[in-house]
């Protein structure tokens, strides 16, 4: 149900499979694993040894780690994107009645979050949210809150690696079961940037409807040649 891709152990399954397996955990994080992402975890022994740890799930989020299991003949089954495995989550919670707690975005991009989640899912108990303007080494306060709600599951928006650093900090002090960093994610469910049409994320080309949409973005784009340039290396030579 994996495949290695350089260092790293990327789910392999779909998405439905992911949410069956991630139900065999007591605390798990979930990391979208795009090359940008992983390409920060080469690069970052904390980042690298929380992305390689028992309790930690990565998933094929990105047409770069699609290309990369491609590389080394040992393809995934579909890219995941974080967006949905998110969705799926909240539509457990609120099936559930379990609680979900968000952290990040500006306040008004998280509040438009709020509106729309509780307008699509009304049944939905979401237990506390804060925006993602907060000192990372001062924010006590916010894991005192979460503590509170007691949600099922964590969702931070701030950014790689941000949003990784606060759950690798706050993992063990929590008592959420599913800990998710999910970027841009609250952007678009508050409805001020849309996904790609359909046909866009069917053939791999998200990223560039993105980049359209956002031009600034195309410098992050350098890491998808990077990573799969080490991958090709890397299988070459292990």
């Amino acid at each position: 149900m994996f495949t290695k891709i350089l260092k790293y152990s990327v789910f392999s399954g779909n998405k439905e499979e992911l949410i069956s397996y991630i139900e065999g955990f007591e605390k798990i994080n979930i990391v979208s694993g795009n090359p940008e992402v992983l390409h920060n975890g080469l690069n970052d022994k904390l980042l690298f040894s929380s992305f390689t740890g028992e309790r930690t799930v990565i998933i094929p989020d990105g047409i770069g780690t699609v290309l990369a299991s491609k590389i080394i003949k040992k393809p995934v089954k579909e890219k995941i994107a974080g967006i949905e495995v998110m969705e799926e989550i909240i539509k457990k919670c609120e099936k559930e009645g379990k609680g979900i707690y968000l952290v990040g975005a500006k306040e008004e991009i998280l509040k438009g979050c709020i509106e729309k989640l509780k307008s699509k899912y009304p049944r939905l108990n979401i237990a506390g949210s804060h925006n993602g303007y907060f000192d990372l080494k001062d924010c006590d306060h916010i894991i005192e809150d979460i503590k509170e709600g007691n949600p099922y599951a964590l969702f931070v928006a701030m950014g790689s690696p941000r949003q990784d650093l606060f759950i690798i900090n706050n993992m063990d002090k929590l008592p959420c079961k599913v800990f998710m960093g999910v970027g841009g994610s609250f952007d678009v469910f508050s409805g001020k940037v849309n996904r790609a049409p359909n046909w866009m994320i069917k053939f791999g080309l998200e990223w560039l409807y993105r980049v359209c949409k956002e031009p600034w973005r195309i410098k992050r784009l350098s890491s998808i040649p990077k990573f799969l340039l080490q991958v090709v290396k890397y299988n070459k030579y292990k």
